[in-house]
């Protein structure tokens, strides 16, 4: 394979190529039909989230006249924005095509998905009922020739842009020499997107909520006096970029709360429209709406927000969805009796959802009611909507403990909730440390300290996910249990730094952003390089999130080309481009999409045959590396670091949802003739012999 002119590919076409792989799942006939809904709506969702946060960062180079050239991997950000777009339309009409299959294949299963003019006469009096009682009272209906300015549109709300052709009678009433009427809808998102008719014949109807308000356009324009009127959707992207104000006279919180309100009426990067819609429909909306030659402009499909088939009804078809798994026990750990007990023996490793979260809840539960323990320091990134990490915080501090909670009020678009949970928790008298000028904390630790016989004795977990028990159940996240006494004392250093952030600390057992994780995992990569210089074996076994930091893309291709045998598993984003001759042949890379969101960071280093172990919080990405408060562990417990090694093997043995990374960038499958694994099943598999043994 000859080297390619780049040596880098661009993080956000990497992006793109991930989001194809989700789209990818709803195709797959192995997957369940509702599921494959469902995965449908998490492409919709994440193409959502990378215009608000990566196009519209790209759309602010352009305007500041730079090029983006070092920063973009070697291309213009004027040609990426145009590249994007192009992407985007080839995997819209890709997703549409699913769409349509998926619904061809519902019908089969007594499942029909209807329009407004397929209604029935039984049908449409339940409708208009429904109508009348329930969507009326939420709409928002605009009418937009007489307005001298139009509105703003909701950032990824969705709309119907109406256009009604008026008798001509009507003009003269109307005050406008015109025939046309424009008018925009809300959709209301307060209310089922789709809803389920009765049950006809023993088959399920369901109709979006768009052509309900289709079916019922009389009902809301009574007024007019129209020959013609049509309903076509649009939507609006807005830059979700927080531009947080200098004015020293407001709190941090203040300054966040007003960022985020400013976001809603941010600038927008992408309109997207029904392709159908009348061509001076869609002029004169563009008009209105300043639509520039930077935003990307998309012509869409009947319906917009598909992220709303995330939320596609069960029906009570088990038979069209997963099988749900029951989360596992830890050998040796149980939930009777003290888990500081336990913990204080032996390290324990869990791993959601194979395993079940309420170990976690216990931990803090037990911490909260214990006598002994003094205090409880801990970070929050993202929490559940209804957060049993956050009530056991409040029990500890009700219960007399010194709480401390590092919490991060710029979540990408979780900074409303942790706002609002930062008051909650400020009001029942736990102290609060908010975020360090400069750096986001992305760390997931937490640190006990108890008082026994005299001293004080220290407890923790340390963990790649968020203290979130909604996602736990599908995101993959390790999370160590340790009472190990060095590693503890590095962990209260990370709390002191949190306070007294002009001190920079020194670790001998963490590896801590933004001051040390680049340099310590850049000696580990040289040790192995070292080590296959002499003849000996070297390997390096990596599984992150996402990789876009050129300096460790640059690492690894040393690696490599000193003979250094390197595996990635790469969920998303992977800039390092693997197997091209005198640059990467030694570099294998895969990324694994199927039933759960792959989200752990594990990294091993052969180190001549006693293999160094981590977990971290940390990508290796420029934000993780420089800008951002993260921890590595280093797994000390040898049955600990047994079972990470055995994971990561079943992880990279998949080879039926596994895609293999090449220059090709096609998403291709790994096939080999091996026995079928999927990984995430046979993880589940693993567990629950581990129990048996």
């Amino acid at each position: 394979m000859t080297k390619p002119q780049n040596e880098y590919v661009n993080r956000e076409i990497s992006w793109l190529h991930f989001n194809d792989r989700v789209l990818q799942e709803s195709a797959d006939k192995n997957v369940p039909l509702i599921e494959r809904l469902r995965f449908l709506g998490i492409f919709s969702n994440n193409l959502d989230e990378f215009f608000k946060v990566r196009y519209a960062t790209v759309k602010r180079i352009v305007e500041a006249g730079k090029s983006g050239k070092s920063v973009l991997g070697g291309e213009k950000a004027k040609d990426l924005l145009e590249e994007i777009t192009q992407v985007v339309i080839k995997q819209q009409s890709k997703s549409l095509e699913i769409l349509r299959k998926i619904e061809a294949e519902l019908a089969t299963e007594n499942i029909q998905i209807i329009n407004e003019t397929e209604v029935s006469v039984k049908q449409g009096e339940f409708l208009k009922d429904y109508f009348l009682r329930k969507v009326n009272p939420e709409l928002i209906t605009i009418i937009l020739n007489n307005l001298t300015e139009f509105p703003t549109l909701k950032d990824t709300a969705a709309y119907l842009a109406v256009k009604m052709v008026l008798k001509k009678e009507q003009s003269g009433f109307l005050k406008r020499k015109t025939e046309m009427q424009y008018a925009l809808i809300e959709i209301p998102k307060g209310i089922d997107r789709f809803v389920e008719l009765p049950k006809e014949n023993g088959k399920n109807y369901i109709i979006i909520l768009d052509d309900l308000i289709r079916f019922c356009l009389d009902d809301i324009f009574t007024m007019f006096d129209y020959e013609e009127i049509s309903a076509h959707m649009i939507k609006i992207t807005r830059d979700a970029e927080l531009d947080i104000d200098n004015d020293l006279s407001k709190s941090f919180i203040e300054k966040i709360s007003s960022s985020v309100e400013h976001r809603k009426i941010g600038d927008p990067v992408r309109f997207v429209y029904d392709k159908k819609i009348r061509i001076d429909t869609l002029r004169f909306l563009k008009e209105k709406m300043n639509i520039e030659e930077t935003d990307s402009v998309i012509p869409g499909g009947r319906y917009h927000n598909r992220r709303d088939y995330m939320g596609f009804p069960s029906l009570g078809r088990q038979d069209l969805l997963y099988d749900k798994i029951t989360p596992l026990p830890v050998k040796g750990l149980g939930l009777e009796g003290s888990i500081l007990e336990r913990i204080a023996k032996k390290d324990y490793l869990i791993y959601t959802p194979y395993h079940t979260y309420s170990y976690v809840i216990k931990f803090l539960k037990e911490a909260a009611l214990d006598p002994l323990v003094k205090s409880i320091q801990i970070t929050v990134y993202r929490l559940a909507s209804n957060s049993q990490v956050a009530a056991a915080l409040i029990n500890a501090a009700k219960n007399g403990k010194q709480v401390t909670v590092q919490i991060e009020l710029q979540a990408r678009f979780d900074e409303q909730a942790n706002i609002e949970y930062a008051n909650q928790l400020q009001e029942e008298g736990i102290k609060l440390i908010f975020g360090i000028p400069g750096l986001k904390v992305h760390s997931k630790i937490c640190l006990i300290d108890r008082e026994e016989s005299g001293k004080t004795k220290r407890y923790g977990f340390i963990s790649t996910g968020n203290f979130n028990e909604s996602t736990a159940k599908i995101y993959t996240d390790y999370t160590l249990f340790t009472a190990h006494e060095p590693i503890l004392k590095e962990l209260q250093k990370v709390f002191n730094f949190f306070e007294t952030t002009y001190k920079i600390n020194k670790y001998k057992h963490l590896i801590v952003s933004p001051h040390y994780t680049k340099n310590v995992f850049s000696k580990l990569i040289d040790n192995e390089i070292a080590n296959a210089l002499v003849g000996k074996e070297a390997y390096i076994k990596i599984k992150m999130n996402s990789f876009t930091s050129f300096k460790m893309v640059d690492k690894l291709y040393e690696a490599s080309r000193a003979g250094v045998k390197v595996q990635l598993i790469i969920r998303g984003i992977c800039c390092l481009i693997p197997g091209v001759e005198g640059l990467s042949e030694n570099i294998e890379a895969i990324s694994v999409v199927d039933k759960f969101l792959e989200h752990p960071r594990l990294f091993i280093f052969g180190n001549e045959g006693n293999p160094k172990v981590y977990i971290s919080s940390a990508d290796w990405m420029t934000r993780n590396l420089d800008n951002r408060v993260e921890v590595g562990c280093p797994i000390y417990n040898e049955e600990v670091k047994e079972e990470l090694l055995e994971t990561f093997e079943i992880s990279w043995n998949d080879n039926v949802k596994a895609r293999v990374f090449s220059s090709k960038h096609d998403n291709a499958y790994k096939k080999d003739d091996k026995p079928k694994v999927r990984s995430q099943f046979a993880l589940y598999e693993y567990y629950r012999k581990k129990l048996e043994a």
